[in-house]
Formats: structure tokens, sequence, C-alpha cells
């Protein structure tokens, strides 16, 4: 088990849009990056991050609502291990299954489960029932056999279900890749009406040519265009120098790496609330006191900023409220927190013996 999970540490990819994050897998003999269809649909690219992968922005190839699949252009990695698809008829009810991803945006975990029904159907598809715990951010992974092997896609749970997860099993992936590669790598659609695959070249205006059903194909999608407070949040992040698109993670959420801070930006429109938060460093285990008295020396000096704790984590933070909040005085607070941020992680580091948060040379944006 622990060879699988290893393995897959370097396939699994997180994905994050403008309106939510989830994951996905990297399939090298494919040349894609599978995940959900709910979690990029409504944009024509998104940003993935892997182990072998820099944070950068891949397309969106091909999006099927029918059976919750997207495909996007998976960028060419020489050192990526191959891993291969199962077939359906290799898992037995009973069977021990793992679920591999990102939930909450952690960086990688991996649940075991058992194989409850091969067959639960929902909506003329069948599922994989299983109780291997899946939470936000793990659609779109890889279910897999205790052999490495894909056997589905990690889809839906049932809320309050007690760990009941269902996940797409692996016949109606290698089906679809084998329609979407016989389009010639076009972008591409299936019609949520016949069930067609439909591709740029033979979508008919906007319709289905084979039903007349209105499509909407990923490179016909509008950019994200964010309005009121966050576009001010964006217009800010990109002044200050970082890469705007590379920064979204999720609804009114950005994360920013400045220096070897890591800073992540909310905007709460129910509250009214802007809050940065830098995450620093980490508490070491002997000698905490001079690092308690240090933090306390500086909140009595700052001003607008604040440093506390949370668990081992030692957290700088902005709190704005949005009516006092505009381009101006908002870029001159956000460039103190990520100056600050960058400042006091290497004193506490190096002057006081608390520990990296992040691994060395971990790129972000």
């Amino acid at each position: 088990m622990n060879e699988v999970i290893e393995l897959f540490r370097n396939v699994v990819i997180e994905i994050a849009t403008p309106y939510a994050t989830g994951t996905g897998f990297y399939l090298r003999e494919q040349g894609l990056i599978v995940t959900n269809e709910h979690v990029v649909r409504d944009n024509r690219q998104v940003v993935i991050h892997g182990r072998l992968l820099e944070k950068q922005l891949a397309k969106v190839l091909f999006t099927d609502a029918k059976y919750d699949l997207a495909f996007l252009e998976a960028p060419v990695i020489p050192d990526m291990p191959i891993v291969a698809l199962g077939q359906e008829n290799i898992l037995r009810q009973g069977d021990t299954v793992i679920a591999v991803g990102h939930p909450f945006g952690l960086k990688y975990t991996a649940t075991q489960g058992i194989v409850s029904n091969l067959r639960h159907e929902i909506n003329d598809l069948f599922y994989i029932q299983h109780d291997a715990a899946l939470n936000p951010g793990n659609s779109g992974g890889p279910l897999l056999n205790m052999e490495g092997k894909v056997i589905g896609v990690n889809t839906f749970v049932i809320k309050e279900g007690n760990s009941i997860g269902f996940s797409l099993p692996v016949n109606y992936l290698a089906e679809t890749i084998k329609e979407f590669k016989d389009g010639n790598g076009k972008v591409g659609v299936r019609c949520s009406s016949c069930s067609n695959f439909v591709f740029e070249d033979t979508i008919e205006g906007e319709y289905c040519p084979h039903c007349g059903t209105k499509l909407v194909l990923p490179s016909s999608i509008e950019p994200y265009e964010p309005v009121g407070v966050p576009k001010t949040i964006e217009d800010i992040i990109g002044s200050i120098g970082h890469h705007v698109e590379l920064s979204r993670r999720g609804p009114d959420l950005w994360e920013i790496r400045n220096g070897s801070a890591r800073i992540n930006i909310s905007y709460y429109e129910k509250n009214g609330l802007i809050s940065g938060d830098a995450f620093l460093c980490m508490l070491p285990k002997d000698n905490i006191k001079p690092i308690y008295e240090f933090l306390l020396r500086q909140n009595y000096e700052l001003e607008g900023l604040a440093l506390s704790m949370k668990d081992q984590d030692v957290i700088l933070s902005l709190l704005i409220f949005d009516r006092y909040f505009n381009a101006s005085t908002g870029q001159q607070l956000f460039q103190f927190l990520f100056d600050k941020a960058d400042y006091y992680d290497n004193i506490l580091v190096e002057q006081y013996g608390a520990n990296w948060k992040y691994e060395a040379g971990e790129s972000l944006n």
C-alpha cells in the first residue's frame, strides 16, 4: 500500500479556479490530466500544481457533464511516473481501495476503504460505492486498487453519509478517452442531450450537429472577470508584481508566495471583511519562550498587523473592512503585509530556531 501511495504522490495534481478547488491525476501515456467536470466548470483554463509540476495555467480540452469528467492539457514531464488504468472486471465487492487527492487544499492525502457496491445506479450510470473518506477537494482524484491501478474517478459523497463515497468506474473513463482521442486532440464537449462528442471543427455555430442542443465548448468560455472588491484585490495583487490568475484559489480566495512566506487573502462579503494571513513558520519543540517574547514585543510596535499562533503555525495577519478599502490604501497595506511576512519568517527561523513551514524551492506563483 505504501508503494502505491508514494507512486501517486507525483501523479496527483491540485486544481484551482475562481469558483472551486479539486484534484486531478496525470496520465502520461494519454497526455492528459483527468478531473471532474464540476471542478473546472465555466473555465477555459485552470491553475494546476503538483510535486513535479510548477504552478501554471492549463487549458481545458474537454468537458463531459454526463460522466462528470474533464480533460486538461498536460505539460510534458519526462520524469512523471506512468500509471495504468485498470479494468472494470478486476474489482470485487469487499475489495480494499485507496482514494488519493487534495481535500480542503491539503497537499496530499490517501484514505483506505472497502467496496460495498460495484453497481450503484444514479441517473442511468453505475458508480462504485465505497467507504474511503472523500472530502471537498478530493473531487476528480483517482480511486486505486491495491496494485496501484486506477479503477475509478472520485466524484461525490452523500452528506451526513458516514463516509459513503462514489467513484465513476474506470470503464467510463477509458471509453471517454478513446472517443476524445478520435477527435484528434481538438477541444470538445459531450452533448448533454444526445451524448455525442462535438468538437471545434464539427459544432454548427453554437449547436450540436446531431440534435441541435446549444453547447458551450471550453474554448468559447469568456475569461473570468471579477467585479467590486474582488476586482480591487486582484488589481492590487497584480500591481505588487504577482501573477493574478495563478493566485486564485476559489471563490474570493487568493494564495501568494512572497519570498519564503505564504499569504492567504480572503474576502468575506457577508461580513464586509478582507483578511490577509501570512503563514510564516512553525514553532520548534524547544526554547519557545524567546519566540513568545519576541512576538509580544513586535505586536506592541506593529501598526495594522498582528502576530499570532495557531497550533504550531506563526501567522502575521491583516484585517480590513471593505468600506475602508480602496486601491491606494489596499496596496499600501498589502505591500506592508508582504514585506513584513518575508522579514519576520527569516528572523524567526535564523535567529530564534523556528522551522520553515514549506519545503525549500516550493513554487506557488
